[in-house]
């Protein structure tokens, strides 16, 4: 799978691409650098999904839970300021990674321990022209 999001116009239609290539995967890892984009892209994929809430960066609660258009929970993270695994394991985060509901994973490095074997990791880089390439790793 490689997907390039050329610019902002394009997110929406990309996010509908890498939907269908998921499938019933159901948790998403997403590797980048800081201002690749995670953030955004998980933004049009709950778009996608149907979310009417907002959705922004769980930089400070580490979750965010919304609901898709069909009622069911999407749970959103990021571990960029998590220190210690210990802070994971507080939250009960196997009751989200194996809830059978989507779990969409920004800073995915830090807990990489402790995420399913089945997990999708995803890559999303800027390019030199300022696209974004997405890209299963």
């Amino acid at each position: 799978m490689k997907i390039v999001i050329k610019n902002l116009d394009e997110i929406s239609t990309a996010a509908r691409e890498f939907l269908k290539i998921m499938g019933e995967n159901r948790v998403l890892a997403f590797y980048g650098s800081m201002g690749a984009g995670k953030t955004t892209f998980i933004k049009a994929l709950c778009e996608e999904l149907g979310v009417t809430e907002t959705v922004g960066s769980p930089t400070f609660a580490i979750i965010n839970e919304y609901r898709g258009g069909n009622g069911l929970p999407i749970y959103h993270f990021d571990f960029y300021r998590i220190n210690k695994l210990e802070e994971v394991y507080d939250f009960g985060y196997e009751d989200y990674f194996y809830s059978g509901n989507l779990c969409l994973i920004e800073w995915p490095e830090l807990v990489e321990s402790l995420l399913p074997e089945n997990t999708v990791r995803v890559s999303i880089q800027e390019t030199e022209d300022g696209s974004r390439m997405i890209d299963e790793m």
